[in-house]
């Protein structure tokens, strides 16, 4: 019997507790059926509560219910709450009386004799010393309530910042972003006109620059800041409030009364005298009423909790998903400054090219063209031999491309007149021979 394993369960809905034996490596999913079988809560909605606020892990046997302790296993408690409702309709109806404590109750005036009397004021002690009990247990599971919806937070409090950080470097990158792609178009447009143009890769990144406006709207996470605000500030509200705290004060101090009138009656000599029993009919009515009162504000309280609990669990989804769209964001941003940036390099490999053909020209025709040019050059107006290829005005002279162009052309068609010339000579001379 010693080596027993029992578990309490203290059923929140119904401020009943059911206790199941447990059996040998049983998981917590049997327990969870037997507890379905007993409370008519379905196990997927079934929340195991520790008293520090941990749900239980569905992982691990059903024999972490039961932890040893100070006080013991026996009167370890674990609290089963309804994910299913988060509105708690209580108070309920107190402990049931006993025949003897009813029978003062119904008459408190009846005179009963002192041995007599002294039975029914024990079991009335009893009586009131379990409806203070009752309440403690209901307030410790008020308490783990609390404590889970903390934990809940926190969670929330951790994606919400992380929320933020991914949002604020989606907002840098997008402005650096926004700024780039600016200076890149208006850069490219002062160049179009004697450089490289394509209009293909200026429609590119001008859907770049709209498809970056459309990633801002995966930065705007306003609406779920301020719902996490209010909600924070709800859940301090509720860890502020006075039914957060124990207020069994009054149920104590009846409890303390209720045993000071029994040590008096114990005193009394147990001869034939009679008594009645008005005072303690009494303070069994002030515990009654007063275990009314603290659980309509206990259960008040804990519906509180539960609705923010459920708000929190609502929330989640909704960040996961601002997450991601972050992310993809985030990552679609990257990949079209990465794909601008390539594109940039290769036109300045196509400018490269452009700028070695030129320069392999000019070589060409200087030593081509060296010895017939005092012949077949024609001169400038200034009486000077025009310029070579070599030493012709580049863009970073201030040039444009449409000017080093034309003179390229120049010189190609004066170097193709100087060929044909000097075959035609050829041919006159091969003739006379």
């Amino acid at each position: 019997v010693l080596f027993l394993q029992i578990v309490h369960i203290l059923n929140m809905t119904s401020a009943k507790i059911v206790s199941f034996l447990l059996h040998p490596e049983e998981s917590l999913h049997s327990l969870q059926n037997r507890i379905e079988f007993e409370t008519g809560i379905s196990t997927g909605n079934q929340e195991l509560l520790l008293e520090t606020g941990i749900c239980l892990d569905p992982r691990k046997p059903a024999s972490q219910c039961v932890i040893d302790g100070v006080r013991g296993w026996d009167s370890y408690m674990v609290y089963l709450f309804d994910k299913g409702k988060t509105v708690y309709d209580g108070p309920f109806a107190s402990r049931s009386l006993s025949d003897c404590v009813n029978y003062i109750v119904q008459d408190s005036k009846i005179q009963l004799p002192i041995p007599q009397l002294r039975k029914v004021w024990a079991e009335a002690v009893q009586y009131v010393i379990g409806l203070k009990e009752d309440y403690g247990r209901l307030f410790q599971g008020q308490r783990a309530a609390m404590l889970s919806l903390l934990r809940y937070n926190a969670n929330l409090i951790k994606m919400k910042n992380n929320m933020v950080s991914a949002s604020q470097q989606l907002k840098a990158k997008l402005e650096f972003f926004h700024q780039s792609i600016r200076l890149d178009l208006e850069r490219y447009s002062d160049q179009m006109a004697y450089g490289i143009s394509s209009e293909k890769m200026l429609k590119a990144w001008k859907e770049m620059e709209e498809k970056a406006s459309q990633c801002a709207q995966a930065e705007d996470i306003g609406h779920l800041d301020e719902q996490i605000m209010a909600l924070h500030t709800e859940i301090v509200e509720l860890q502020k409030s006075p039914y957060a705290r124990r207020q069994g004060e009054v149920m104590e101090s009846l409890e303390q009364r209720a045993i000071d009138l029994y040590k008096q009656l114990k005193t009394r000599p147990p001869d034939h005298a009679y008594s009645d029993s008005t005072d303690m009919v009494k303070i069994i009515v002030q515990t009654v009423q007063s275990q009314d009162r603290v659980l309509k504000e206990l259960f008040g309280h804990l519906s509180k909790l539960l609705g923010c609990k459920q708000k929190i669990i609502d929330l989640l989804p909704k960040i996961e998903v601002a997450l991601n769209n972050i992310k993809e964001a985030d990552n679609s941003v990257m990949q079209m400054q990465g794909k601008r940036q390539r594109e940039i390099w290769h036109l300045l490999k196509i400018a490269c090219t452009q700028s070695s053909s030129r320069s392999l020209v000019s070589s060409s025709l200087e030593g081509t063209a060296s010895t017939a040019t005092s012949t077949w050059l024609p001169q400038s107006s200034s009486g000077n031999v025009p310029y070579p290829l070599s030493s012709m005005a580049t863009p970073e002279d201030g040039e444009s491309f449409t000017q080093l162009i034309e003179e390229n052309l120049n010189y190609l068609e004066l170097f193709s007149s100087i060929l044909q010339e000097a075959r035609q000579e050829q041919s006159n001379s091969m003739a006379v021979s």
